[in-house]
């Protein structure tokens, strides 16, 4: 076996395991300030919205052009006096992206821009999106996630409970908090493909945290009958037990959208790559440190506070007081019975023992 996978086994069995529940306040602490920062990136910067959420023109260059993605950028900031976004295809051609324009303005850059690159106006291909499509389908994406989280809910609270319930929401939206903030901050182009992401990312995040919840749920059954864990001990055994699985499926989901952030997005330069795999890589992320540190131990603080969990933690800590006294009492007596048991020594102490000559007999010669 594996090393991984011995330690895999040994959490799940509770050999070792980590105190994640009793530090939560700390993990608490750490994704308040990740929110804040998301937040205030978010009021700063804003959010890098694409053409096809303002309205604009697409402008396409026929193959193998020989005018750079810097030079082309100036030509088409100068000919619109707005801030273009260019980029080079895999055929060679290149995508100038202009947003904020209507059809008249449209007709006079193409002009310009077919003359700069040397280019017939016929050949530089133009399509218009309007700014009612992209508002379409940002709405409808809210609509989505409002379901979503709705449906989410109501499926949680009839299958577990609703603390869970809750516990998982909180995490969905610090998800996509961190999401939306990084891409503020980075500054990448907000496009449908970045919609699409944010509402993969949901169930991914959604799948970690109920592998832990239904370990809880089943560990969790009759535990007022028994008084030796607590629920945050046993909520804390839970998320030991699915460490490496959370883990392993965590890394193997993100090692293909790493791929496509880093190779197809970083050096092939394809713009749609980068919309959907930089909200899948931090959301996936996200969502693994989600279900481990924020859902579960929220689950732990909301059921602690119970009339019958606070009863139980009451029994289990005086069960475990007792017993300590107990064990405290017996090392004591046990110390006491050997100090008492010695017995005086008096003359050489290495002395040899008899063999049992002349047991009963009176000293003198052998008759």
């Amino acid at each position: 076996m594996s090393k991984l996978g011995n330690l895999g086994a040994r959490l799940h069995r509770g050999e070792i395991s980590y105190d994640f529940v009793g530090k939560r306040k700390i993990w608490y602490g750490i994704s308040i300030l990740i929110t804040i920062t998301a937040i205030v990136g978010l009021a700063v910067r804003g959010l890098n919205m694409g053409i096809e959420f303002q309205g604009g023109a697409v402008f396409t260059t026929p193959t193998k052009m020989s005018t750079s993605v810097a030079q082309a950028e100036e030509y088409a900031n100068t000919a619109s006096g707005h801030q273009a976004v260019v980029q080079k295809l895999g055929n060679g051609s290149l995508r100038i992206q202009i947003a904020g324009i209507d059809t008249g303005q449209s007709d006079k850059i193409k002009q310009e821009l077919a003359k700069d690159l040397n280019l017939d106006p016929e050949k530089l291909a133009a399509d218009l999106v309007g700014p009612s499509w992209g508002e379409q389908i940002a709405n409808k994406a809210w609509e989505g996630l409002a379901i979503f989280m709705v449906l989410v809910v109501i499926y949680l609270a009839i299958a577990f409970e609703w603390r869970m319930a809750v516990a998982a929401l909180v995490a969905l939206i610090h998800d996509i908090t961190i999401t939306t903030g990084i891409y503020a901050l980075v500054g990448f182009e907000v496009t449908p493909g970045t919609v699409i992401g944010l509402l993969t990312i949901l169930g991914y995040s959604l799948y970690d945290t109920v592998v832990v919840f239904d370990s809880l749920k089943e560990q969790t059954r009759d535990i007022t009958k028994q008084t030796r864990f607590t629920y945050s001990e046993i909520a804390n055994r839970s998320i030991n037990g699915t460490l490496v699985r959370s883990i392993n499926t965590t890394v193997v989901a993100l090692l293909p959208v790493a791929g496509l952030l880093f190779i197809g997005g970083g050096f092939l330069g394809a713009g749609t790559l980068n919309d959907i795999s930089l909200s899948l890589f931090v959301g996936l992320a996200a969502g693994a440190y989600s279900s481990i540190f924020i859902a579960t131990p929220l689950v732990a603080d909301l059921k602690e506070r119970e009339p019958a969990m606070k009863a139980l933690t009451k029994r289990v800590l005086a069960k475990r007081a007792q017993a300590g006294a107990e064990g405290d009492l017996a090392a004591e007596t046990r110390a006491d019975a050997g100090d008492d048991a010695a017995p005086a020594v008096v003359g050489p102490r290495n002395q040899p023992a008899s063999r049992g000559r002349g047991r009963g007999r009176t000293s003198g010669k052998r008759r």
